[in-house]
């Protein structure tokens, strides 16, 4: 053997890149290092150590248990059942000697995932032992948790929520990410399980990445005192559609000091997080996304205008907004929405997404370029309301390249805009912008009369884009000359070179 392989950091950087290579049907990356470890005594270890390092489900190390391997793999292959149920049902828990045969492995792991909820197999082992010595990313039920929780584990995502959260903190000190987005409910109380998930989190002081359920404002407080979290996502959605209540004058004056990300999802009801807002600061934040259902034309503006009062004008690079129901009826009376000027003091904004399904954003020349000139880099702008139903568009299309070239990093553009007369020489002098690949523009189709005029000016001014993309007009004549325009283009340069 090479002198060169008996160097321990030379041979993990060869095995790391054995690691990476993509498996196929006839050899995956696990026969691969299976078949290293079995070269020599050299390679055992650092082999081994990369074969276990990422587990699902607790069969590759019941497997190793000599009664029970027979049971889980196949006569062929080295496939385990899916159905962990069916093959552990009525089998005998580990004996002493097998509870050492599972572990045999154990301390190489450093990622495990655990979606099956029955645990008898493992009754002979210690609540007190430290099963996954090494684990540093655990994704799994709560029935696992006094079992399994290492004092060295950094993430964690529950899949269920009860009394096993009351391990959490005392034995994950080091834990900095935890997901808790129950998959199902098994029966008990709501109310409950979010009382306890509650209890459990303000007592996380390490947290630098939080996703979990609506918290009450007790639990809100404390966690605006956490110096290291950096990311927060609220979900509302199933199965915990029942927000706990907010008491506002516990949610007074919280600043989150160091949040960089923050999202809420699934809302029904945005009042209560809306209430967060205008009474947190966030002076660190870079990305704010919100998704609701359907919010009446004064909750929205409240919205807005809390987010704008958050003291993060000088940070704030991404903000995404939706209120979208599609089980909500078709408006009668559009809502008019004004977000923009609340949004013209986030000088830093490099993305904005706004999508209101029931109402209508307002819009005309003179605030688009007043946007445009308040966010010189501003890469994306996409604004989709209700379409058909709203009136039609204040932007023109001399408003729009005006606008655009104020944003000369505008990669992607989605507005409204009104082609009832086309404002625009088409033989005049373009002022290019070469940096727009993605146009969206909505309009009704009969607003669309002359489309090889406009092909024109839009090839001669933004000369990178060669579609013109729609969700209710139609673009199909415009985009068949952009077409033809593009080609000729091609051709002259390659003819010219």
């Amino acid at each position: 053997m090479h002198q060169a392989l008996l160097v321990p950091e030379v041979l993990l950087d060869i095995f790391a890149y054995v690691n990476t290579i993509p498996s196929t049907q006839t050899t995956s990356t696990q026969k691969l290092l299976a078949a290293l470890a079995r070269t020599c005594k050299i390679f055992y270890e650092p082999a081994m150590d990369l074969l276990w390092t990422e587990i699902h489900e607790l069969e590759p190390l019941l497997g190793c248990v000599t009664r029970l391997h027979p049971l889980i793999y196949r006569s062929r292959g080295t496939t385990w059942r899916d159905d962990f149920i069916s093959w552990a049902k009525g089998v005998e828990p580990l004996s002493a000697h097998e509870a050492h045969q599972f572990l045999r492995h154990s301390s190489r792991i450093r990622t495990l995932n655990i979606q099956s909820d029955d645990p008898h197999l493992l009754s002979v082992i210690s609540t007190d032992a430290c099963v996954f010595p090494r684990l540093r990313s655990l994704s799994l039920s709560t029935t696992y948790l006094d079992l399994i929780l290492p004092h060295t584990l950094h993430q964690c995502h529950l899949l269920t929520v009860n009394e096993g959260l009351q391990s959490l903190v005392p034995r994950c000190i080091a834990l900095e990410q935890l997901r808790i987005y129950p998959q199902m409910r098994n029966g008990g109380s709501m109310a409950y399980e979010l009382s306890l998930l509650c209890d459990r989190i303000r007592w996380c002081t390490r947290l630098v990445t939080l996703s979990c359920p609506m918290l009450d404002s007790t639990t809100w407080k404390d966690l605006s005192y956490v110096p290291t979290l950096l990311k927060l996502e609220i979900d509302q959605g199933y199965p915990y559609n029942d927000s706990p209540s907010l008491s506002e004058q516990d949610i007074v004056n919280l600043s989150f000091l160091n949040i960089t990300s923050l999202s809420f999802r699934r809302l029904d009801d945005g009042a209560e997080i809306i209430t967060i807002i205008q009474h947190s600061q966030f002076p660190s934040l870079k990305e704010f996304k919100f998704e609701a259902k359907y919010l009446i034309s004064g909750e929205a503006e409240r919205l807005f205008h809390a987010l704008s009062r958050c003291k993060a004008c000088q940070t704030l690079e991404k903000i995404s907004i939706c209120l979208f129901d599609e089980y909500f009826p078709e408006p009668q009376d559009v809502e008019t929405l004004t977000p923009i000027p609340h949004f013209l003091c986030f000088t830093q904004l490099r993305t904005l997404q706004l999508m209101c399904y029931n109402s209508y954003i307002y819009l005309d020349n003179e605030l688009l370029s007043q946007a445009m000139s308040s966010w010189p880099h501003i890469h994306t702008l996409e604004i989709n309301d209700s379409g058909d139903h709203v009136p039609s568009s204040e932007v023109s299309l001399r408003g729009l390249f005006t606008a655009l070239g104020l944003c000369p990093q505008l990669h992607r553009l989605r507005v409204p805009i009104n082609l009832a007369t086309i404002d625009i020489d088409p033989d005049a002098e373009p002022i290019q912008h070469t940096s727009l690949r993605s146009l969206i523009l909505e309009t009704s189709e009969s607003e669309i009369a002359d489309a090889e005029t406009l092909a024109r000016i839009i090839s001669a001014w933004l000369p990178c884009v060669d579609r013109v993309h729609s969700m209710y007009g139609s673009w199909d004549e415009v985009n068949k000359h952009l077409k033809s325009l593009t080609a000729a283009t091609a051709l002259y340069v390659a003819g010219a070179s």
